[in-house]
């Protein structure tokens, strides 16, 4: 399924979790159930023991998900299971030296044979990746961009130009996780955005409630919560309780996404 149909019926919602957390028999479980929950796009983080971007709840995801053998062969293992088995698009969120190791050719061959939509890589910027970018293009995958709110507007007119399947706008500066997140002003930052990109846009970083995407709602086309689902599923008591809680969270979630704009 292309990531752009995603936001066709309204606003798409976006749980992030990591895979492989804590081990990957539990989110090959989990992503159905996410889907089932509400959810429109799956960002599924491959763990790295270094992240740029990610807070400690992520950070911490990423090392139990390493200890518990969890490696990008057996994530691709994992996804090609649930192909055929899940409606909504994957996205593989991950940083680029496990990518690098892997090999890009074998990893973007491998993201496409299990079914992936997108890949976003946080640490590679656009003009220095432009080679991954076009290899993924022609794999058919969507290369998802991040803008933040200091991206200077000669760059975002180019990250706007090349966007597609969805712009990732970081609700502030800072990591994953982020209380804080959305600051004021995300009216004006999406708007701003939106002048230079004709892709959907999707706001992240630091929204963990119903409260925060209805206050967000008016103005993105999406929204992606990783670090709250990520914590929920780490403090459940047993898997089964970790499942239900995750759906109830999400379909809370996208409870709060599909009220009507303007009510």
């Amino acid at each position: 399924m292309k990531l752009e149909q995603a936001f066709k019926s309204g606003k798409a919602l976006i749980p992030y979790i990591m895979a492989g957390d804590p081990d990957l028999d539990f989110t090959e479980s989990l992503i159905p159930a996410l889907e089932e929950a509400g959810a429109d796009i799956i960002e599924v983080g491959l763990p790295f023991s270094d992240p740029l971007a990610d807070g400690p709840v992520i950070q911490a995801a990423g090392q139990r998900a390493l200890k518990s053998g969890t490696t990008t062969e057996k994530i691709f293992g994992m996804l090609a299971r649930l192909k055929g088995r899940i409606g909504v698009p994957l996205v593989l969120m991950g940083y680029y030296n496990p990518i690098l190791q892997y090999g890009i050719k074998r990893f973007l061959e491998a993201a496409r044979e299990s079914g992936t939509s997108g890949v976003l890589v946080p640490d590679l910027p656009f003009d220095e990746g432009e080679d991954f970018y076009e290899s993924a293009m022609l794999e058919g995958i969507s290369p998802i961009y991040m803008v933040t709110p200091n991206t200077p507007e000669e760059r975002l007119e180019e990250i706007g130009r090349r966007a597609c399947g969805f712009l990732y706008c970081v609700s502030l500066l800072g990591i994953t996780g982020d209380a804080r997140g959305p600051k004021s002003g995300v009216e004006e930052y999406l708007k701003r955005v939106r002048h230079y990109s004709q892709a959907p846009l999707a706001l992240g970083f630091g929204i963990d409630s119903p409260k925060k995407v209805k206050a967000i709602l008016h103005y993105a086309d999406g929204i992606v919560v990783g670090s709250a689902l990520v914590s929920l599923i780490a403090k459940s008591p047993s898997r089964e309780a970790a499942i239900k809680s995750a759906k109830t969270f999400v379909s809370s979630l996208k409870a709060a996404a599909t009220e009507r704009v303007g009510a």
